[in-house]
């Protein structure tokens, strides 16, 4: 049975740092780890945030996949700077990347794998705070959240 892990973030080099990537840079880290993984394919979204539904939906028509083979990354601003939570069934919290997906695939039964990104500063709205890149010492425990959770990741592709 294929599973299909999918990294939420912006499309283009302009967002490539931002924290809103996060979940495309789970992706890539997965990437290098490829030829240890069997049945998974793993994607980046090619679509802004907000719009991921559409493209999550037609992957999963493309590839005949059931959602509890579907695992979705992203950041999260609920969640401390470098902790992760890997979550079946949940909400979307207010993350509108997730509630496009929701809306679009007309169930919460997908599992998430949620990295945090920490609150904006008191007078940053979350809007523009998920916009911005990460200071480096921010950027090193959201890589170590991404890390710490692999193992959690690969057992997911092994289990159902």
């Amino acid at each position: 049975m294929m599973k299909l892990i999918v990294g939420l973030g912006n499309p283009g080099s302009k967002h490539r740092n931002d924290r809103h990537n996060v979940g495309r840079w789970a992706i890539d880290y997965l990437s290098n780890l490829k030829p240890k993984i069997s049945n998974l394919k793993l994607v980046k979204t090619s679509v802004f945030m907000n719009e991921s539904g559409k493209e999550i939906k037609q992957l999963t028509i493309n590839h005949k996949l059931l959602t509890r083979d579907l695992l979705i990354v992203h950041d999260d601003l609920d969640l401390e700077i470098g902790k992760w939570k890997l979550q079946f069934g949940r909400s979307s919290a207010g993350h509108k990347g997730v509630q496009s997906i929701i809306d679009e695939l007309g169930t919460v039964k997908f599992w998430r794998l949620r990295i945090g990104i920490g609150k904006p500063p008191p007078g940053v709205e979350g809007d523009w705070f998920v916009l911005e890149e990460p200071t480096v010492e921010e950027r090193k425990l959201i890589n170590k959240a991404i890390e710490e959770s692999v193992p959690y990741v690969l057992e997911w592709t092994r289990a159902l």
